[in-house]
């Protein structure tokens, strides 16, 4: 019995694995289809992060198992092999887990080929000069600096507070260093802690140094995200809400909110009393959205599946909107997840940037029409120059004066491209420079007139006008206001008059 049990559970297993193989193929080949993390977390597969992360080591070691398998002759002697299949195959065996306890049908085709698969992959070493499977990779490639930036963990104030996060971390085991007060406090963190960040309110930033501590973080922070007590994003999410800064009780417009996390940010901050509309075009994003805030304990949004520039700024619902949080589509170029699915990758096309500028201009333009607002905040998560610091100064020229960009966090140290004056006023961020994704944000606020110019212009027409009209026309409403009092009484003296000589009393007036 005990055997069979056994032989049932490596069929499973084998199946499972097979299976797994199949799924990967699948998404290789359809990698230049899109995002390869929306392929994966959109189907419905199982263990989609463990399949996302083989995903995305088998798109990274591309050029080395293309070169591996061409080397090796690998489809010249195997016709029914497919490249993609062959691709996933060929990573297992070489960089992966290999064939433990199954491979099904292709583990005999992979074993007849793999003393060829690895000698051809012995002398690529040897020919590149490298050691380790890592310095195969080409420059842009590798992990560098995207795989070292810290992970990022938002304390949800709705469900929780920091200190009681702070306290859960610290009883699992992580070093908790305080306050962070500069990059180069996490710079020269070592091992396994976990800083407060300052510039980011209810923020917690993570070093893993530790495989093992890496993998029990994970899980803790799934589990902690699934209680809707933390939210997952990078510091790029957490920035904008915190710079737009609503006070509690105000009205906000999220632009483009889906998939929710700033949203659900901006209610934290107002603290659930106030209004928060939210658009966006696409209905199953917007589903998913109302799923994550209602699971974060979000009552103060309207979800509204209508596009933006469609909204009227004079409608009367949005009258008292003073704050708007622009976060419009982008490239994406600053995204460390691209960086990881498709490493190497240039910037995009001059006619894609050119269609999402146009985009991101009108409806910076639009919200700038809103007539109660007083600040915005302009974000994407792009490195390109046309989709931020080209967008933001069109829009000021547009305004004629009416917005400026704001001076936000004065000690960060990655500014915005000079190309306009104020420009240094933007934000900019890179994962060399600031430990983070790449992102761009500004921060534009209304121009308030000076009270000294208001007082100045309601004086200046009171001191070109003559004075003399003025008392005149009073003298006649007193005149004019007077006169019915006197008439009145001279009447009643006369009818007291009239009643005496009536009555035969003699009146003795005075001669003249």
């Amino acid at each position: 019995m005990r055997r069979c049990d056994r032989t049932v559970k490596a069929r499973v297993s084998g199946a499972w694995r097979c299976t797994r193989r199949r799924r990967l193929c699948w998404l290789v080949s359809r990698a230049a289809k899109g995002s390869i993390k929306g392929l994966v977390y959109a189907s419905s597969f199982q263990n989609v992060k463990q399949l996302y992360a083989l995903v995305c080591e088998t798109q990274r070691y591309s050029a080395v198992l293309d070169s591996v398998i061409s080397s090796a002759g690998l489809l010249r002697a195997e016709k029914k092999l497919r490249p993609h299949l062959a691709k996933v195959l060929v990573y297992e065996l070489l960089l992966g887990r290999g064939f433990r306890g199954g491979g099904g049908r292709w583990k005999p085709l992979l074993n007849r080929h793999q003393a060829r698969l690895k000698a051809e992959l012995a002398r690529l070493k040897v020919h590149r000069g490298v050691s380790r499977n890592e310095d195969l990779l080409e420059v842009g490639c590798g992990p560098g600096a995207a795989s070292q930036v810290p992970r990022f963990v938002r304390v949800n104030t709705l469900k929780t507070c920091s200190d009681d996060a702070i306290d859960y971390f610290k009883r699992q085991g992580f070093s908790y260093q305080g306050r962070a007060s500069s990059l180069e406090d996490l710079k020269a963190s070592k091992g396994s802690v976990f800083f407060w960040i300052p510039c980011c309110q209810s923020c917690l930033c993570f070093l893993l140094k530790q495989i093992c501590m890496n993998i029990h973080y994970t899980k803790l922070v799934t589990s902690s995200y699934k209680t809707s007590s933390c939210a997952l994003p990078c510091q790029a999410s957490c920035l904008p809400a915190m710079l737009l800064a609503p006070p509690p009780g105000s009205h906000v417009i999220d632009a483009c909110a889906a998939p929710g996390n700033k949203t659900s940010h901006l209610a934290a901050l107002l603290k659930n009393q106030g209004k928060i509309f939210a658009f966006d075009l696409d209905a199953k994003r917007l589903a998913s959205m109302a799923t994550l805030l209602a699971r974060a304990g979000v009552s103060c949004c309207q979800l509204a599946e209508e596009d933006f520039l469609a909204v009227s700024p004079s409608d009367q619902r949005y009258r008292q909107v003073q704050y708007i949080l622009l976060d419009p589509s982008c490239s994406g170029s600053g995204m460390l997840t691209r960086q990881l699915e498709e490493p190497g990758t240039g910037i995009p096309s001059k006619e894609r940037l050119r269609a999402l500028a146009g985009f991101q201009q009108r409806a910076l333009c639009h919200a700038l029409t809103f007539p109660s607002l007083q600040r915005l905040v302009y974000s994407t998560c792009s490195l390109c120059q046309e989709e931020n610091e080209d967008v933001v100064q069109e829009a000021l020229q547009q305004s004629s004066g009416t917005f400026r960009l704001a001076p936000v966090l004065p000690s960060w140290p990655h500014r915005g491209l000079n190309i306009f004056p104020g420009a240094e006023h933007c934000l900019r961020a890179s994962p060399e420079t600031t430990l983070t994704g790449g992102f761009f944000i500004a921060v534009l606020e209304r121009v308030e007139v000076p009270s000294s110019v208001s007082q100045a212009k309601v004086s200046a027409p009171e001191l070109r006008s003559s004075p003399s009209p003025a008392p005149k026309r009073k003298r006649r409403r007193r005149n004019t206001a007077a006169a019915p009092s006197t008439l009145s009484c001279t009447k009643q003296v006369l009818k007291t008059l009239t009643s005496w000589v009536e009555e035969g009393m003699t009146l003795v007036l005075p001669s003249a």
